[in-house]
């Protein structure tokens, strides 16, 4: 049993005002495959209660999403949620970061999270992301002060299925564009909303709510 720790958003607004948080089943879907086998902390920039998306709430009515709203576990995780200024990056064996378009609006450009995840990531510990989430990881860079992105191919929340989504003006970049930019090879489902899960090393990444189980699955194998 190792610990892992979940990293989700405190921005609750986005660009045009509308509102956001963390997506339900990102967090969900992995929780239940990771929590009978390691302990799992929860995160964010401001700590306490981070903001749910609620209109994933409404949409995800699956017996893990339900459940883990209602988990009196689950609860208190959120009650005692650590600030990211209070993390230590050696108390974990890996970091997973759930998605949500909050991690674009936020952790994207937080400074104490780039510093963390940038410190998971030249450890060689899994790094890890969901949707929006790999947005958490544009600013980290690997021990030469290159993009971890560079070189490896990379998956998360496309442009089509953004524009489908109708959220491209809510968001400040595209993920699927900074992937690229940042000398990432973006790999994507066959049809938008599919299952993607790709492993570059210890940089796992899921495209979308779909991929969000099957990431968990893939961190599970990789620390058993």
């Amino acid at each position: 049993m190792v610990r892992i720790l979940f990293v989700y958003t405190s921005a609750s607004k986005t660009l045009t005002g509308a509102s956001t948080g963390w997506y339900l089943p990102e967090a969900a879907h992995p929780y239940y495959v990771l929590a009978p086998h390691h302990t799992i902390d929860f995160a964010a920039p401001a700590g306490p209660n981070p903001p749910i998306d609620e209109f994933s709430v409404q949409a995800f009515k699956d017996d893990e999403s339900v459940k883990f709203l209602s988990d009196p576990e689950v609860k208190a995780k959120f009650a005692n949620a650590k600030k990211l200024t209070d993390v230590n990056s050696a108390d974990y064996a890996a970091v997973f970061y759930v998605g949500g378009h909050g991690p674009v609006l936020d952790l994207a450009s937080d400074p104490v999270n780039i510093k963390l995840a940038s410190e998971f990531y030249r450890a060689g510990k899994i790094t890890s992301a969901v949707c929006h989430g790999p947005a958490a990881l544009v600013g980290a860079t690997d021990a030469s002060g290159k993009s971890i992105f560079s070189g490896k191919t990379v998956t998360g929340f496309s442009n089509v299925e953004e524009t489908q989504a109708g959220k491209v003006k809510d968001i400040p970049f595209l993920l699927e564009d900074r992937i690229v930019s940042l000398g990432g090879t973006y790999e994507k489902a066959a049809e938008p909303w599919g299952p993607k899960v790709v492993v570059a090393g210890n940089l796992y990444t899921g495209q979308n709510p779909a991929s969000a189980k099957p990431l968990g699955e893939a961190l599970l194998k990789a620390l058993a």
